[in-house]
């Protein structure tokens, strides 16, 4: 753990009433479902930072349309110490082109209904439902 927070961004992406999820592979929220992402680079927006995770985990291809909302990830071991702090820029992006395959730090990278998740029938991480629900008001908003 470092001093500060670190910055990741995530990726949102709706597509046939569907959203794209990944099954995280290391922690926080190893082996539960979320939106791809990871840390901001230096010099790198986290618009950018989203739509370049959402690739290199994925193999998704699309374009960064809007800040969604952000969230705080606060995870503390049993002494209450901090062991990880992240503020997650939430991005909201159009499919482009692909078909999701996990790589990078993924185990399963899939098109998942957003009815499943909504319903609970997902494990998913902290807030995605949430995110989800916010995602679906602005992509109709958008027209996407």
């Amino acid at each position: 753990m470092t001093d500060s927070p670190r910055l990741a961004a995530i990726a949102v992406v709706i597509r046939d009433d569907k959203v794209l999820l990944v099954k995280r592979r290391n922690e926080p929220d190893a082996g539960l479902w979320g939106f791809p992402g990871g840390h901001v680079n230096l010099g790198e927006t986290a618009k950018e930072a989203a739509v370049r995770e959402l690739c290199e985990e994925t193999g998704i291809a699309a374009k960064s349309l809007t800040y969604l909302t952000n969230v705080d990830v606060i995870v503390r071991d049993k002494n209450c110490d901090v062991r990880h702090h992240f503020l997650l820029a939430v991005v909201l992006c159009e499919y482009l082109s692909g078909e999701p395959i996990a790589a990078d730090d993924v185990n399963a990278a899939e098109w998942r209904p957003i009815t499943d998740l909504l319903s609970g029938r997902i494990l998913c991480s902290e807030h995605v439902d949430t995110v989800v629900k916010i995602a679906v008001r602005k992509s109709r908003s958008l027209a996407l």
